[in-house]
């Protein structure tokens, strides 16, 4: 008989954990008994509704911290908030992602900066101070990757860049963690696009080309989440959530 609660008395935190696809995969970890740490940057009422939504499930059960991934000195205060709160950390989840055009003619340092930071550098760097926590329970490390980490979406080259970064940022540290500690990551495809006319048109460009002939939905990365926390025998993979996008020419 399959365990409605594989993750009971285990911790996870999930960076941009108040919306969109964090949100749904804290609400995935939480269901399975994970209490859940959530970070978020500047979504304080997103936050506040989703612990309390949770909470109301289950009391005592989340913890959000606020924080900026880019100031690196803070984020050793991410994995304090989850050993304060229930002692361990069992999982990471660098889901937090920066995602905007920077068409070659006019890219930014700026640009380069922030894309690299919150993508590659940030997620990184979170790792490292978390590893020592998370090897003490066996716990596992899952990035949030994209399927343009291999095939570059035109008008983005930096953030496909950086999430090139990220993608060997799994295989490497699954590498470096070794054997206590599995580093995984999810590549999303069409699940959810920008708000206002520059996701619509991305959308439309975007559905013929999927073999299933459909969007994805949030669930569809949450459950894959869920499965690579549970996967004891995977390590140094990425699973494409795509509906066959990433063999399509």
């Amino acid at each position: 008989m399959l365990d409605p609660h594989p993750l009971q008395g285990k911790t996870a935190l999930v960076t941009g954990g108040a919306a969109r696809l964090g949100a749904m995969s804290v609400r995935f970890l939480h269901a399975a008994g994970a209490h859940v740490i959530v970070h978020y940057r500047n979504s304080a009422d997103a936050a506040q509704a989703l612990a309390a939504e949770l909470e109301a499930l289950r009391p005592h059960s989340v913890t959000l911290v606020q924080g900026d991934l880019l100031d690196l000195a803070k984020l050793p205060r991410l994995v304090e908030e989850a050993l304060a709160a229930t002692g361990r950390l069992d999982i990471l989840l660098n889901n937090a992602s920066n995602y905007f055009p920077t068409p070659l003619e006019s890219a930014t340092e700026e640009q380069w900066e922030s894309l690299f930071g919150v993508n590659a550098k940030a997620p990184f760097f979170l790792s490292r101070a978390a590893a020592p926590a998370l090897r003490a329970h066996g716990g596992c490390i899952i990035n949030m990757v994209d399927i343009h980490a291999e095939r570059p979406n035109p008008g983005y080259p930096i953030y496909s860049m950086a999430k090139a970064a990220n993608a060997m940022m799994v295989k490497a540290l699954a590498r470096e963690l070794a054997p206590e500690v599995r580093v995984n990551g999810v590549a999303p495809g069409a699940i959810l696009w920008p708000e206002g006319p520059e996701g619509e048109t991305a959308k439309t460009k975007s559905l013929p080309r999927i073999p299933l002939a459909r969007a994805g939905r949030p669930e569809n990365i949450a459950r894959t989440v869920l499965f690579l926390a549970e996967a004891e025998y995977i390590t140094g993979q990425i699973i494409a959530v795509d509906g066959g996008r990433s063999i399509q020419q």
